[in-house]
Formats: C-alpha cells, structure tokens, sequence
C-alpha cells in the first residue's frame, strides 16, 4: 500500500456546516439487492462527483484476486480506486458521509485505498466486514458509505468511520434498495450534504420500471437534470425545446453536474449460478455526453479507450464535448448546461446519437452473454465497442 496514494484522494472539507464548494466529493449511488435487481442479481450504482474530472479503467492482476477499478488519471497502479469488482465477483463503491465523526489530528481522505485493498483481498461482505473490524482506529483514515455485493446475493451499505461502523441490508426496506448521497443515517441528523439529490434519485428509482436495471440506472437516472425542489428541464424533455435558443439548467443539486467524472454501475452474479459473471457497466465521463460500456474482470484487461496513455481517450473525448454545452469556465456559471446543444426539436442536439448507441450496446451485449464466452471472447468484445464509442464520440462537433 503506497502512502502516496494519499494525494490522489480529494480532502474532505474543513467544517461539517460550511457549505460545499464546487468540484467535492458529492456521489449519488445505490445498492440493490437481489430481489428487486435483474435478473434476480444484485447491482451497485454510483454517480463519481470528484475535483479529477478525468478518470481511467484499470485491470490489476492481484492475488488472491484480480480486480477491475475506477481510478484517477494519475493511478495507473490502480491501489487507490473509487468502484471496483474482483474475480470472485465482490464489488465496491463509495460515497462520502459528512455527518459522520472526524476527530481532530486523525487520519483521513484513504477510502480509495481501502476499495482497492478490499477488492485484492475480499471474496464475499462478509470478509469486508471483517476487514473493517480489523483494520478500525485512528489511522484507517475513512469517513464514507460503502456499498458492497458479493457472488451470493448479499448487498449491503455500511457507514463507516474511524471508530465503528453501521450495516445495513438492501434487502431490509421494502423497496429492496438503499439509495445514498452524502450524509449517513447512522450520522448526525440534518448535518452532511446531498439531501435534494437523495430525495431526487429516490423518486427517479420509485417512479422506475421493477426489476431495476443497469440500463434505466445508466440512462434515466444518472444523466438526470432534474431537481427535487425546483422544475427545471429533465432528458426527456430536452427535445421539445428549440435548437436556436439557449436554455440554461442549473446542476448544482443534480445528480448529473459538471463534475460527474464516470458513472458505474456494476451488475453482480446470479446467486447460486457460478457460470454467472458480473458485468461492470461503465459511462466515462459526464454521462450526458458518454455511452455506456460493459466490462469484465475475466477478460484480464481493461479496454485500451479506458485506460491507454497520459489521458484515457474516451475520457479525453467526454471533457471536450462537455465544453459544447457547458462553454462557461468560470466557477459560478460550470454549473449552467445549455440543454438544447444536447437535444432540440430541430433535430441538431448530439444526445440521441449516443442513446441510440448506447440502446444497441445493451441489445448486443444481452445476446453475446447468451452463450458462453471465453476470456479471449470477452476482452474483444469489450474492445470493440470501446473502440466504436470513441469513434462515436470523435465524431461529434459544433
């Protein structure tokens, strides 16, 4: 374990009560359990709000397990990551919990190299939680809610600091899911930060087709604009609005902003079906201008668009085209997305272009997992459809 991953994780914020400055660690995520996911598999979803905007996909060959992660563009070695799932078909992701304990003096900012860590060394939660026992003190430096699966069904959020930690089961409410932003129930109350996103995606969920599905997850709900609190434009409204006009939406409080760095959702094994395999679904980038793309551990490697050279390039392609409906680089207005370039009524947006896409990679992609496939099979099927999204993505100009 590096101590110089340290630099790569973004610091908390000095104060509980100051308000958040742009570009912090904000994330919107949810962990499903198996009865209300598809296929009757357990799914963890997260939006990545972080400062490093630019991201990659790294394949580590670790003992005991091998494991794929969300990692800065700075990591190549991918021992700090911020959602992963190994060879044993453990995920991970995170967000951070402001209302939980920070004493003063104490170590903070590891929690991505504790999902690396988890992710080499953890076959099931159940090893997690272990790990977390062991590992509790003022050095473990993480204040976060981790949301965690494994190849038996188990799907669970625990909220941890330094001291303790609280599980919770996403097969306890009624719903069979826990959705998460920044605060921590288990916490102090009122305090933390992402309430408006928290109420936005839980009616996004509700208000969803059951099963819950990558596809939905990826698509309606975290390209979501909307705002609990305030009417303002969502996706599918976007193409009812003139292509001639500007029409600003403020993100702030969305649960897709101008500092979403990748979305993931990471689609677990069937219970009780070892030839299952989890399916890692990627959208690099703001997700309103990317395409989603699946990967898998098994293939023994990330596709090179995800991780190749000083800037990964799908991520290179998603900074720019973000600048086509977000031209403003000052920090009082980044939050301001002109949403006709996205999508209008005369037909000149981009945004179609890669939905359509994105609908044919999942319609492909459920047919190419019908049969078996080997991990040759599967590293050059994730390769090409990488390749075609940059392709896509080169595409797209004023």
């Amino acid at each position: 374990m590096r101590l110089s991953s340290l630099a790569l994780v973004l610091p908390l914020l000095a104060l509980l009560l100051a308000p958040l400055p742009l570009a912090a660690e904000e994330c919107t995520t949810a962990v499903v359990s198996p009865r209300a996911g598809e296929d009757g598999r357990p799914l963890l979803w997260k939006n990545r709000d972080a400062g490093e905007l630019s991201n990659r996909i790294v394949y580590v060959d670790a003992v005991p397990y091998a494991y794929l992660g969300l990692a800065d563009v700075q990591d190549r070695s991918g021992r700090s990551v911020f959602a992963g799932v190994n060879a044993a078909g453990f995920a991970i992701m995170n967000s951070v919990a402001y209302n939980l304990p920070r004493p003063a003096g104490e170590v903070e900012d590891l929690e991505g190299i504790v999902m690396a860590d988890a992710l080499r060394t953890c076959r099931t939660v159940a090893d997690f939680e272990a790990y977390l026992t062991a590992n509790l003190g003022r050095n473990f430096g993480v204040r976060a809610n981790f949301g965690v699966l494994d190849a038996e069904g188990a799907a669970v959020l625990f909220e941890v600091h330094n001291h303790g930690f609280e599980r919770l089961d996403a097969a306890a409410p009624p719903e069979g899911y826990l959705v998460n932003t920044n605060y921590s129930r288990s916490g102090q109350e009122a305090k933390g930060a992402g309430y408006v996103r928290f109420d936005r995606a839980s009616a996004l969920l509700a208000a969803g087709a059951q099963p819950i599905t990558a596809r939905d997850l990826l698509r309606r709900v975290a390209r979501d604009t909307g705002n609990a609190l305030v009417a303002q434009p969502t996706v599918a409204e976007f193409a009812a609005l003139p292509g001639d006009v500007p029409r600003w939406v403020f993100t702030r409080d969305s649960i897709d902003k101008s500092y979403t760095s990748a979305a993931v959702v990471i689609v677990g094994r069937r219970p009780g079906d070892p030839a299952s395999r989890a399916t890692m679904w990627v959208l690099p980038g703001e997700p309103l201008v990317s395409v989603a793309l699946p990967l898998w551990v098994e293939a023994g490697r990330s596709p090179e668009p995800l991780w190749q050279g000083d800037e990964a390039p799908l991520w290179a392609e998603t900074l720019r085209i973000k600048k086509l409906a977000r031209p403003f680089p000052e920090s009082e207005r980044e939050e301001y997305l002109d949403a006709r370039r996205l999508d209008n009524r005369d037909g000149t947006g981009f945004l179609p272009r890669l939905l359509a896409a994105e609908e044919a990679t999942f319609a492909r992609t459920a047919a190419f997992l019908a049969a078996p496939r080997t991990p040759a099979e599967l590293a050059a099927f994730q390769e090409g459809l990488a390749a075609e999204a940059l392709a896509l993505l080169r595409s797209i100009r004023e």
